[in-house]
């Protein structure tokens, strides 16, 4: 471990040689670092994002990132940088890509919602290579297109210290995800990987094929996002005859796709065979009632390892969402069901408030909360879900991670 520095005399001191100004962002929070007394025991994250403040804060700029990782260079307890929601570009990408391959004790590193394109995807893949620090990655939101998925998807092949990968929102193409799917076939590292949001031109459903072939070689792979994959019955039915075989998988994301009845009819053989799979996020699909009675059988009979469900948006009404009221009566492994955007009818709000009545459903484990109004039983929509923390975190402890993203939980690979 290096001597602690002040980071904020440095900072300024690296400001004056480089002729830079201030960021007063940047410096207050290298401040508050300063001060921070377990530093050396722990490890610290910077969190420099330039969203969710009460005051606006001036964003960290290509010039400010080259300021900051001189002045970390020789600060060895930094573990984490969040620069999430700024304006670093390609340059920026530069800067941080050369910083990876000289540092060796960075775990985890966002930059969703910057500026970044493909050229600076190759710059930060190709970090990567040598890189056997980081753990945790975040890339969500920056352009990057299907080329720079594709220096991902390389380094993939290479990287054996990377855990969670978070290629969200990153439009890339259908040659990408086939070829991320191909490298996590011999990849043995990778626990965790966002690859919601692709730019598909066809639809064969190409890549889910290859994702499901993955899936039955595959045995590190914890968490899966495939949101917005424009999904299909064939889809899922492929991912389900994966994942018969598969141990390791406890996360299964596919929300926003076009998941019917049939589809989640082969979900509900899944559970019955599958007693590895923790988490299910059917979120805004269209399972409908036919749909939520196959799961809740299978919950009810058979499974015993699925935790949380999510069937948020799903156009059910009260016959399947009391269904599954009743199945988690029986079930008592499953302990988080989030239901909000469905047709919550009378009989619905009945059976839920009971559940949570009784203490079998905790307030926050799901999105309702009952109320009464002349006697008659309503739900409400609580602040919870699986999505809370997906491109949002609040920056005090007020909510426990667990309670409102059950993925945290699962899934600790990092401290996020």
């Amino acid at each position: 471990m290096s001597v602690l520095p002040d980071l904020h005399l440095h900072y300024v001191q690296v400001c004056q040689n480089l002729s830079q100004p201030e960021n007063p962002f940047v410096a207050r929070v290298l401040q508050d670092a300063d001060k921070n007394d377990e530093i050396t025991a722990k490890g610290i994250t910077l969190k420099l994002a330039g969203n969710n403040h009460l005051v606006p804060v001036p964003r960290v700029t290509d010039d400010d990132l080259g300021v900051l990782v001189s002045v970390l260079g020789q600060a060895a307890f930094v573990t984490g940088l969040d620069l999430a929601y700024n304006l670093l570009t390609d340059a920026g990408a530069k800067t941080m890509a050369t910083f990876l391959q000289e540092n060796s004790t960075l775990r985890y590193l966002n930059l969703m919602f910057n500026d970044i394109g493909t050229s600076g995807a190759e710059l930060i893949a190709g970090a990567l290579h040598n890189n056997q620090s980081l753990v945790h990655l975040r890339m969500t939101g920056n352009k990057i297109g299907n080329q720079g998925g594709m220096f991902f998807a390389s380094m993939l092949k290479i990287n054996s210290t990377l855990e969670k990968l978070d290629l969200g929102d990153c439009d890339l193409g259908l040659q990408c995800l086939i070829e991320t799917a191909i490298a996590l076939t011999q990849n043995k590292s990778l626990k965790a990987i966002n690859l919601n949001r692709p730019l598909l031109s066809n639809q064969q459903e190409e890549s889910t094929v290859h994702i499901a072939r993955m899936l039955k070689s595959n045995s590190s792979l914890v968490e899966l996002h495939l949101g917005k994959h424009e999904m299909k019955n064939f889809g899922v039915q492929r991912l389900c005859e994966a994942l018969y075989a598969n141990s390791s998988l406890r996360y299964l994301d596919l929300s926003c796709n076009n998941i019917i009845c049939d589809g989640a009819k082969f979900l509900g053989e899944l559970l019955k065979r599958n007693h590895t799979l923790q988490i299910l996020d059917l979120d805004a699909n269209r399972i409908e009632d036919v749909g939520a009675i196959y799961l809740s059988e299978a919950l009810a009979t058979q499974n015993r390892g699925l935790q949380v469900l999510s069937i948020v948006s799903n156009n059910i009404t009260g016959k399947g969402l009391v269904a599954l009221a009743q199945a988690m009566q029986s079930n008592m492994k499953l302990s988080h069901i989030y239901i909000w955007g469905n047709k919550l009818d009378r009989s619905t709000c009945v059976a839920f408030s009971e559940l949570i009545e009784v203490g079998r459903l905790e307030l926050g484990c799901t999105d309702v909360v009952p109320y009464e109004v002349d006697g008659e039983v309503f739900l409400a929509e609580l602040s919870h879900g699986l999505g809370k923390h997906r491109y949002w975190s609040p920056r005090c402890a007020a909510v426990a991670p667990d309670a409102a993203n059950a993925s945290l939980d699962v899934v600790a690979v990092s401290e996020y």
